[in-house]
């Protein structure tokens, strides 16, 4: 075991798996583990014999060779004076309660230190849904729990509690606002994902060896494959009508535009006129589920656009105040009512049967990913710069089909059909402004 002053050049010169030890600081040293990030840490015996492991700080947060040392002279002093600045270390984290991990967690993830498996920061909107997940699922059930003592039989029945409607209930989460949390399959596998997040960061902060939710089984992921029949269609569109009057327009025109477009409804209320070009019939998005993302927009879209007021920044504002359009689900729960269309139509539905549609008229799936924003397993590239024209065609097609289903004129111009499409017709300028 090779003892050297340890430096920068044998810090950077560290191979994955390596550990080397400092010669002027006994039990000093510099590891490197499967990954890039190399720590530094101090091997030592307590006053009774017990040994201690106990990492000083990972290199360049803020740790240089020359810090780490210092540190490790200053604990070696400590345990000298009869100390153990280690156990107290491992005593801690073993009090810490999952209550004070999640919001350890959630702070940094805000900071943008938390990443996703794209290595990205996550994004706003994600960040909301993780913090009621953690307020009215996680903290409820397990936040009283030592992190260290939370075991996979613990998040097993976690996950049945959550589906069995264990902390369901009403959370109040504005000054006039009332969140129903009900429970169910879906929302347990989603708050176990979140909690498997949060326990994996617990493991990269060493306030545990392991994570607790691996080898978990989740329950059977029940797709969401709803699509509007005929009738609903025609419900739909008259209900649009006869709302037209009566409630906020934004909302109503977000309502349609989320039919001719597939967008997703997060999707639509975020959408500024900054990212409209309306002359190329494109919407570039910059912040999607998936990443950047330019969508063709139909002329029916870009119909409905042009009588909107473009004084603000969203397209489809609050109907009182700034920002996003908080109560849509309000405005989306009257116009179902108006058409008389059950329960389970939601704006994902509308997302769904429009590439339905699109399936129906014998697009491919290439084309309709690009068409709806999927990065689906045919799509390895990044999205286009801007709207291929015969992908200009094909949003046109399903738009139009759509407003015939609900009961509107088509909008005239020429439409190509699917056998016109980026395979033969223009396959090379559509693939060639895919960069990935």
């Amino acid at each position: 075991m090779a003892h050297r002053k340890i430096g920068l050049r044998e810090v950077r010169a560290l191979q994955p798996g390596e550990t080397i030890w400092d010669s002027g600081v006994i039990g000093f040293g510099a590891r490197r583990q499967a990954g890039d990030a190399v720590s530094y840490f101090l091997k030592y015996r307590t006053g009774d014999g017990r040994q201690r492991w106990m990492t000083i700080g990972r290199h360049g947060s803020p740790w240089t060779p020359d810090m780490g040392r210092d540190r490790a002279r200053e604990i070696l002093g400590d345990v000298a004076a009869g100390a153990d600045p280690g156990g107290e270390k491992i005593a801690k984290r073993k009090a810490l309660t999952v209550a004070e991990l999640c919001d350890r967690y959630f702070e940094d993830a805000l900071a943008g230190r938390v990443r996703t498996r794209s290595k990205a920061a996550k994004r706003a909107s994600t960040l909301t849904i993780d913090r009621g997940r953690i307020d009215r699922h996680i903290k409820p059930l397990l936040g009283a729990m030592s992190v260290a003592a939370v075991t996979r039989h613990d998040v097993e029945k976690f996950l049945h509690d959550v589906a069995d409607g264990r902390s369901a209930g009403k959370t109040k989460t504005k000054a006039r606002g009332l969140a129903r949390v009900t429970g169910g399959e879906t929302a347990a596998n989603r708050s176990v994902g979140l909690l498997g997040a949060i326990f994996t960061y617990a493991v990269r902060k060493d306030m545990r060896p392991d994570n607790p939710v691996r080898g978990v089984t989740l329950f059977a992921d029940r797709k969401r494959e709803r699509r509007l029949a005929e009738n609903e269609y025609a419900k739909f569109g008259e209900a649009l009508r006869e709302s037209k009057n009566t409630l906020w327009p934004a909302a109503v025109a977000a309502a349609r535009f989320i039919a001719l477009t597939g967008f997703r409804r997060g999707e639509a209320l975020s959408l500024k006129w900054s990212e409209i070009d309306l002359a190329r019939r494109t919407a570039t998005l910059s912040d999607t589920k998936t990443g950047k993302s330019i969508r063709p927009l139909s002329r029916a879209a870009c119909d409905v656009l042009r009588i909107l007021s473009q004084t603000g920044e969203l397209v489809f504002p609050a109907s009182r105040g700034e920002g996003r359009m908080t109560g849509f689900p309000k405005f989306w729960a009257r116009i179902a009512k108006l058409g008389a269309l059950p329960a389970d139509v939601t704006p994902h539905v509308l997302r769904h049967s429009y590439a339905s549609l699109a399936s129906d008229l014998g697009y491919s799936e290439p084309t309709i990913a690009a068409l709806v924003g999927h990065k689906g397993r045919s799509i390895t590239s990044r999205y286009v710069h801007s709207a291929d024209a015969v992908l200009l065609a094909a949003a046109d097609a399903v738009a139009d089909k759509t407003a015939e289903l609900m009961g509107e004129a088509r909008p005239s111009g020429v439409v190509v059909g699917a056998g016109a499409e980026w395979g033969s017709l223009s396959s090379a300028n559509f693939l060639g402004a895919l960069t990935r």
